[in-house]
C-alpha cells in the first residue's frame, strides 16, 4: 500500500513538472502592453520582462520629465500585467499552492 502511494505521488509530481514547463513556455510567449498618459506612451513587454516595442506620442517629446514619468509608469504597468499572468498560470499548475519562484 505504501509503495502504491509513493508511485502515485511520483506520477503526480512528474505531471506537475510537465505542466509547469508548459505554463512557463506559455508565459514566455505572452505579450502585454502597458500604457500611461491616456495611451500617449505604450510599452509592449514579453513574458520574460523584455521590452519589445515602445510607442511615444510626438507631443511628449518636448517635456523630458513628463516623458520619463510616463515611460516609467507604462513599464510598471506592463510588468505588473506579466506578473499577474504568471502567478495565475502557475497557480493553476500547482493547484493553488504558492511555490517560491
Amino acid at each position: 500500500m505504501f509503495k502504491d502511494g509513493m508511485v502515485s505521488m511520483i506520477q503526480k509530481a512528474k505531471k506537475m513538472q510537465e505542466d509547469m514547463k508548459i505554463a512557463q513556455e506559455e508565459i514566455k510567449s505572452t505579450f502585454c502592453q502597458g500604457e500611461s498618459g491616456s495611451g500617449a506612451v505604450k510599452i509592449t513587454m514579453t513574458g520574460e520582462y523584455s521590452v519589445s516595442n515602445i510607442e511615444i506620442d510626438e507631443s511628449l517629446l518636448t517635456d523630458k520629465e513628463i516623458l520619463e514619468d510616463l515611460i516609467m509608469t507604462a513599464l510598471n504597468d506592463a510588468s505588473s500585467q506579466i506578473s499577474e499572468i504568471s502567478k495565475a498560470k502557475l497557480k493553476n499548475v500547482t493547484g493553488g499552492i504558492d511555490l517560491p519562484f
